[in-house]
């Protein structure tokens, strides 16, 4: 049986090698970022299933960016239906649907949240923006998206302006090390390139004076009165927000 200690070390390490491995697409990711902040324009994410975990920790959070428009759809998510999320993702055309409801432009900015990247949901949404003129941000891993059998045209990466790849190991299981089972990483690890990219686009912004929008806790003093301001500013814009 592993230890608690060598488990939290083998953890540690995966989010070492994410970031690692992802230090140059971060710094490109923060400018993007720092871009559609620029042109007041926003940041949309979007992914299906577990990876719809990634796109609640992008919005409406504390230390979060405030201009983010999340992409979603109930059908995609497994609460609401285990297995008909998982047709659902694989249905061709969901994506058109969803963009023609609303669909980032040239200003905005797509981030995609998907670990196999293969299935037409993710990747119809990317080729979708990037055909409205919007760059996109593929959050996957090269390793699944390789293992995983193939169910579109392309897949997310081929599709992605920049990748920040999870290293996530096919089928997402981390444990036990030799033959994997349990134990997923890629909502920890999403999380964490997220962060990473955030962090970046704070110290950018201080080093080119640009105000970074980001929400405070509404249970710390002077939180509603600042998240106030922010509300004002999106609300109209971000349906989710109201």
């Amino acid at each position: 049986m592993v230890s608690t200690t060598e488990r939290c070390a083998d953890v540690a390490e995966r989010l070492a090698e994410a970031e690692r491995g992802n230090a140059e697409q971060v710094r490109k990711s923060a400018e993007l970022i720092l871009g559609v902040i620029r042109a007041d324009a926003l940041v949309f994410t979007a992914g299906a299933g577990h990876s719809l975990a990634a796109v609640a920790e992008t919005f409406y959070r504390a230390g979060g960016l405030a201009c983010v428009y999340p992409v979603y759809h109930p059908e995609l998510l497994p609460l609401h239906g285990a297995q008909h999320s998982t047709k659902t993702e694989r249905r061709s055309g969901l994506a058109e649907e969803v963009l023609a409801e609303r669909a980032p432009g040239p200003d905005d900015l797509l981030v995609v949240f998907s670990t196999s990247g293969v299935n037409p949901y993710p990747v119809e949404l990317a080729a979708g923006a990037r055909k409205r003129g919007a760059s996109v941000i593929a959050v996957s891993s090269a390793a699944s998206v390789a293992a995983a059998p193939k169910r579109a045209a392309t897949t997310l990466i081929e599709e992605a302006s920049i990748v920040l790849d999870s290293h996530v190991r096919p089928g997402d299981s981390s444990y036990p090390p030799e033959a994997p089972r349990t134990a997923p990483l890629s909502t920890v690890i999403n999380a964490f390139l997220w962060n990473l990219v955030l962090a970046e686009v704070v110290d950018l912004g201080a080093a080119q004076g640009v105000d970074i929008p980001l929400w405070r806790s509404s249970n710390v003093d002077g939180g509603d009165e600042a998240n106030a301001a922010l509300l004002a500013k999106y609300g109209a814009r971000v349906p989710a927000l109201r």
